[in-house]
């Protein structure tokens, strides 16, 4: 007999409370796996109309194949338009995961990306830009795929179906109350994803969901629940579309308001941006000069004493002193940049 995993199980995964302590077997896992169930079931549950939204079937693309190339790419353009306005209902609950996971990581604490598949591949690319564009450590910001470093560029088989390598990747972690744990799947249903933020939980970690679909045992499953109904795709369950669009403007919001939130930006400036080549130097040159007003030999000779930190140098243009000092007024003002300048 064949046999699958039935969504109802996936489920029941989000809801179910963790046995631990004096109460738990010794040996026992923390997570629960999805059981095979029969066959039959799985047609049951097929016959039933899917409540996720991003499996649904889009009215206006059922004859995407007869279409020119034109009509295709103006349908998608026309569906695009779409997720920003999806993304905008969400924008009390991107506020407040922006302040959840700015607070955690002001007291110490990691901000932890859980993902498979698209999303876990967004997820990483976010992780990887944020400390160069910011000056942040990388051990600050973590992004755990399912199937690991091989799902970033290919696909891993079965890799999203075990909620036990979920809980597993982030007890590798020592995962702490401190942290800060954002998992992040379209369907709102991967056990990857659910196994992981069920484990956070009982660690006490603060828990935010990404999702493109609302109701979904994801967000039972968080403090704080971003649901960007993004609605059906062109491509029937192509989640990489409208679903991955309205992903990566909900992160991209997280990422640059907590970080400007941390002091990790001057008016609308990269302060704090890592200056690994001729480009990004030039870039440090521009910025140092936009806000100070200083000419470019005063902005690159600045810089230059600063030891390529624009922090520095800026407090140097814009007081008039030499690296030492500056440094001094930015240790006295605990990195401030704006208390160390006197504004």
């Amino acid at each position: 007999m064949g046999v699958c995993l039935e969504m109802s199980r996936v489920e029941e995964t989000a809801q179910r409370p963790l046995r631990t302590g004096h109460g738990a077997h010794r040996g026992q896992r923390e997570e629960h796996r999805l059981k095979p169930v029969p066959l039959y079931n799985c047609r049951m549950s097929l016959e039933k109309k899917d409540a996720r939204r991003t499996e649904q079937r889009l009215a206006a693309s059922k004859k995407l194949d007869r279409m020119t190339a034109i009509e295709i790419v103006r349908l998608m353009n026309r569906e695009d338009r779409k997720v920003a306005a999806a993304v905008g209902r969400e924008l009390p609950a991107i506020a407040r995961a922006v302040d959840a996971i700015a607070g955690a990581m002001r007291g110490g604490g990691r901000w932890i990306y859980v993902g498979a598949g698209s999303s876990g591949r967004m997820a990483v690319l976010d992780a990887a830009e944020c400390p160069p564009t910011f000056g942040i450590m990388r051990k600050q910001m973590v992004a755990l795929i399912a199937g690991g470093r091989r799902a970033v560029t290919g696909a891993v088989e079965g890799a999203e179906d075990s909620p036990a390598n979920g809980a597993r990747d982030l007890r590798r972690l020592k995962l702490g109350r401190r942290d800060v744990v954002v998992g992040i799947a379209a369907s709102g249903t991967t056990p990857y994803v659910l196994g992981a933020m069920k484990f956070a939980r009982s660690r006490g970690a603060t828990t935010i969901a990404v999702m493109a679909n609302q109701n979904m045992p994801l967000a039972r499953l968080a403090k704080i629940a971003i649901a960007a109904g993004v609605g059906a795709e062109v491509l029937t369950g192509s989640t990489r579309l409208k679903a991955g669009t309205s992903q990566k403007m909900v992160l991209n919001m997280l990422s640059t308001a907590v970080m400007v939130r941390l002091g990790h930006a001057y008016e609308n400036l990269m302060i704090d941006a890592v200056l690994t080549n001729e480009k990004l130097e030039e870039r440090g040159v521009r910025i140092l000069m936009e806000a100070s007003g200083a000419r470019v030999s005063q902005a690159e000779d600045a810089l230059q004493a600063a030891g390529h930190n624009m922090r520095v140098g800026l407090v140097m243009l814009k007081l008039g002193v030499n690296a030492r000092e500056a440094r001094k007024r930015l240790a006295a003002a605990r990195g401030d940049l704006r208390l160390a300048l006197g504004e």
